[in-house]
């Protein structure tokens, strides 16, 4: 088992303390990446502050689900507009076209696959 400050990696098992995690900039704000390690391939889990002025952007591989922990505000997707507010869930598939646009607006957000810088295309 390995350990650090914000992960701990066991042989069946890992473990992220997402507050713990530096902010990375993102199209859509700040986010907190776990299970960004090379023992994972499935998922990873973001937890995301959103920005007022989010990019539009899409993914040709990735799956996402968002999860809208706080905040309210709207989601872009195919350039249909979508209220977003505590409790609400998105599916967003490969090709969806898409942003969150919010005030105070706090995501989680599941990336299938694991997330990949690379599939992050800018429109």
């Amino acid at each position: 088992m390995s350990e650090n400050a914000h992960e701990i990696i066991g042989k069946n098992f890992q473990i992220a303390r997402l507050a713990e995690i530096d902010p990375t900039p993102c199209p859509c704000g700040q986010a907190r990446r776990a299970f960004m390690n090379d023992q994972n391939e499935v998922a990873s889990m973001h937890l995301v502050e959103i920005k007022k002025d989010s990019e539009t952007h899409y993914h040709k591989r990735m799956t996402e689900i968002y999860y809208v922990l706080e905040g309210s505000g709207h989601i872009e997707l195919d350039d249909e507009t979508h209220e977003l507010r505590p409790g609400t869930a998105v599916l967003i598939q490969p090709g969806c076209k898409h942003r969150a646009v919010g005030s105070d607006l706090k995501i989680l957000n599941i990336p299938v696959p694991k997330f990949n810088p690379e599939d992050e295309h800018h429109v």
